[in-house]
């Protein structure tokens, strides 16, 4: 009886296992129901009659996700899967991107954004959704041209999708001193748009490079002038215009006090802040990121993930602590 119920058991592990049957069919095979072949499948898995491998390349990224979640001290690391150090992975961050921003989208959020390259990408891949009682909030000011990636544009066709009502910060990103800035955010209400920012329940944010061809100086903001002098003064990068060392500290420059953003005290207070960003130019400031806004979620690819481990300083980044 032993024998026969071995057999039985290890028939119904090989139907269902290595031919692919249904637990249905399994059982109308071996003419027995289908509560029974769940029991022989499940029996045959605690004897370690059945292994399951996964052998896929997708196991190195979750290996790598939670290296990344404890050397820098995420709740959450997404990483896109990238071939060649030479691909650009705009398009794979966005597409991971977008997956996420639509699993976590729902009534009643209010949502901050940033701007960027990557997260314009990010707009076709994100399932667009009537919700109710939805705020987009740009979180810096806008350029007065008609360019591609433009904050107030990608805010906006951020908020049609989720039929969200939005609020842009109708300025300059960088003004021309930071007695034009004080006078527009205490005198024409743009300080009311960034208290609201600060209330955010989520931020979706990217960061750039020092880089001639990073976004912020192709937008023509930044000059060349500038942006030689924030090198200097050591900048590695910058989000929402907040130009950092590698050690993720505001450089003395005063391009960070005509900048007009939601500032680093403010956007810390967001309880959930989303780093979506990749690439060679930009590891010096994802790092400087990282430690600067402590961001709960970072989304990037695979190959930026590992030169961010490589060149990570285990000691100072398992110190990295989120803010209260």
């Amino acid at each position: 009886m032993a024998k026969s119920q071995d057999q039985l058991r290890i028939r119904a592990a090989w139907l269902y296992y290595i031919e692919g049957m249904t637990q249905s069919d399994v059982g109308k095979k071996l003419g027995v129901n289908r509560i029974t072949v769940t029991r022989l499948l499940s029996d045959a898995k605690k004897r370690g009659e059945v292994v399951i491998r996964i052998k896929s390349e997708l196991t190195e990224l979750v290996d790598l996700q939670q290296q990344l979640q404890e050397v820098f001290g995420l709740d959450q690391a997404i990483l896109a899967p990238l071939e060649s150090p030479e691909d650009d992975p705009t398009r794979v961050i966005a597409a991971a991107a977008g997956t996420y921003v639509s699993e976590v989208m729902e009534n009643g959020m209010t949502v901050g954004v940033g701007w960027g390259k990557t997260l314009h990408a990010m707009l076709p891949y994100i399932e667009d959704k009537p919700l109710s009682d939805v705020r987009v909030v740009s979180l810096l000011g806008s350029i007065a041209q008609a360019r591609r990636f433009n904050p107030a544009e990608f805010a906006w066709q951020f908020a049609e999708l989720f039929e969200a009502e939005g609020y842009l910060v109708s300025a300059p990103a960088v003004v021309d001193s930071p007695q034009t800035k004080h006078a527009l955010l205490e005198n024409c209400g743009l300080d009311q748009i960034l208290q609201l920012g600060e209330a955010c329940d989520i931020a979706l944010l990217s960061c750039g490079g020092i880089t001639s061809l990073t976004t912020s100086y192709r937008s023509g903001h930044i000059t060349e002038s500038d942006r030689q002098s924030l090198i200097a003064a050591g900048a590695v990068g910058d989000f929402l215009y907040h130009f950092l060392d590698k050690d993720g500290t505001v450089v003395d420059h005063p391009v960070n006090a005509r900048s007009i953003s939601l500032s680093l005290d403010r956007l810390k207070r967001i309880p959930r802040k989303i780093l979506i960003s990749g690439g060679r130019e930009k590891i010096e400031i994802l790092r400087a990121s990282i430690s600067s806004l402590a961001p709960n979620v970072l989304i990037t690819d695979e190959i930026t993930a590992r030169t961010l481990l490589e060149t990570a300083d285990a000691t100072t980044d398992r110190s990295v602590a989120k803010p209260v």
